[in-house]
């Protein structure tokens, strides 16, 4: 078997190699087409005549650390074709080698348009100047969008969602093919509108799953009347868990008046904490004004209008839901409360010596952040139980009804107790997200309904009315495979290339460099 090294190899299939030069950083490949006769590409005809012949350059794959530029002569044929108005015509190569005036072939361009879709136009260039690929960030840009194919495939299950432009200013719209795990297209904005047009030239779409927004599913309605819409069941369960924490916000003075604590002492606080007591009261006093109108038959729009605060706070307050003393967020120390504990119970009282041993195990917060929690149980040791009296955060207290007893301490198994005989109706609002996950869980789509009528008497009511206006998709959800999570997914990816490309992406971009890499 001949295994000698080719010239021709170097090259794509269908050129034949007439010469090779090497220079220090650069390999020049003399090449031309082995066919006899040119196509005239208006009519067809085959011609033999050469006009003439000219010299044509094109980048091809490096080779050893160098650049590699074909020169590849071209003729010109004389077109025989008596009716054809083009009389000299340049000879074509095969498909997959070169074309028509491009200056790379096509095994380079197709490597150029994957760095692009990949890397963006900057990255992709730095990458491609080290690979001996010498391109600009606006080639490989224009090659992502020239070689961009919009999926052409009939669609019957879609998954629609929105995804952020710019947060809180301008949103764009995502539609994907569930069947082939594909974005298919972005749409420019999230108004109902734009999506109804672009439904009704999808007639084959029988199922869309979509979230719980008004505007896509009065899009869906009035795009495809025939077609079932099915919610996404993550954003049901999310709401759910929302309205429960809801329903705590709401019951949160009875909650205090229930465990007993309904006096904060302010010399039991740590620094931080005072802060958040000192917003406390000052969010009660404006509380305690925005219910006295209301009490008075003043609406919503006028006490905003009054007040000067903004609608949703005021709606907040008037539903109950401003009444928390401490708003904690989640803390850094979370995952190393137990090692603290240890080391505290065993004689390590150093809050500076403890943190520097945190910092060896791969914690990233501050001393002051282990100082606040030292300070906690050296003022907890000192004082007693009666005094150390304070009801945690309404989202602390729903995180604590909904885990195992198992997992509580006793003072939070005690103070749970306590809330679940005083205040019956969180545990009932607490049962009632249960049941709803587990139906969600389990396929039960025959228990909506009388759970709707269980909820609508709750805590929970306003989760059981948006249900109740949107039932078909609700049950849909609970009984179809079909959901929103690809969606939400992609839109996950969609992120990931607009911040490569630092938010200056345009849609067509975008979509070229999403679609175009499936």
């Amino acid at each position: 078997m001949d295994q000698r090294f080719r010239p021709a190899s170097l090259v794509p299939v269908g050129l034949i190699v007439d010469g090779v030069s090497i220079e220090t950083d650069l390999v020049l490949v003399r090449v031309r087409s082995p066919v006899a006769a040119g196509r005239c590409p208006d009519c067809g005809a085959t011609s033999q005549r050469i006009q003439s012949r000219y010299w044509r350059r094109a980048k091809d794959l490096p080779l050893s650390g160098r650049r590699v530029e074909l020169q590849v002569l071209v003729r010109r044929f004389r077109c025989d074709g008596v009716l054809c108005g083009r009389q000299i015509f340049a000879e074509r190569f095969n498909t997959g080698v070169l074309a028509v005036r491009s200056r790379r072939t096509e095994r380079l361009d197709h490597i150029v348009q994957h760095l692009g879709l990949a890397l963006g136009g900057r990255p992709g260039a730095s990458l491609a100047a080290r690979m001996m690929l010498p391109v600009s960030n606006d080639t490989l840009l224009r090659v992502v969008r020239r070689r961009a194919k919009t999926p052409s495939e009939p669609l019957r299950i879609i998954g629609i969602d929105d995804f952020a432009w710019r947060r809180n200013h301008r949103y764009g719209t995502i539609v994907c093919d569930l069947e082939r795990r594909r974005p298919v297209v972005l749409l420019p904005d999230r108004e109902p509108a734009t999506s109804e047009a672009w439904l009704r030239h999808q007639p084959a779409v029988h199922t869309v799953a979509r979230d719980r927004g008004g505007g896509y599913g009065e899009a869906v309605a009035r795009a495809l009347p025939e077609a079932t819409q099915v919610a996404d069941r993550w954003h049901l369960m999310e709401n759910a868990s929302r309205a429960f924490l809801d329903a705590v916000r709401k019951s949160m003075r009875q909650i205090r008046r229930t465990i007993g604590a309904t006096v904060v002492s302010p010399a039991l606080l740590t620094a931080a904490e005072k802060l958040q007591y000192e917003s406390y009261l000052r969010r009660e006093e404006t509380n305690a004004a925005v219910l006295a109108l209301w009490q008075d038959g003043v609406p919503i729009k006028q006490i905003v209008r009054r007040t000067g605060h903004h609608r949703m706070t005021v709606r907040r307050i008037v539903r109950g839901e401003r009444g928390d003393v401490f708003r904690p967020r989640q803390s850094s120390l979370e995952a190393h409360l137990p090692w603290l504990d240890a080391q505290w119970d065993a004689g390590a009282r150093n809050a500076s010596a403890l943190w520097r041993s945190l910092r060896t195990s791969g914690f990233q917060g501050s001393l002051r952040v282990v100082l606040e929690w030292a300070t906690r149980r050296r003022r907890a040791e000192r004082t007693d139980t009666s005094s150390l009296a304070r009801v945690p955060s309404a989202r602390t207290i729903a995180r604590l009804m909904t885990i195992g007893r198992d997992n509580l301490t006793k003072s939070e198994t005690v103070a749970i107790a306590a809330i679940e005989s005083g205040v019956p109706t969180v545990v009932e609002a607490r049962e009632l997200v249960a049941d709803f996950h587990a139906m969600i869980r389990t396929k039960r789509a025959e228990a909506l309904s009388p759970w709707i009528e269980r909820a609508s008497s709750s805590l929970i009511a306003s989760l059981a009315n948006g249900v109740r206006r949107d039932e078909a998709a609700v049950r849909a959800a609970i009984a179809s495979a079909w959901s929103n999570g690809q969606t939400e997914g992609q839109i996950t990816r969609l992120k990931l290339v607009k911040r490569q490309m630092y938010g200056r992406g345009k849609i067509d971009l975008l979509q070229a460099r999403l679609i175009g890499a499936q």
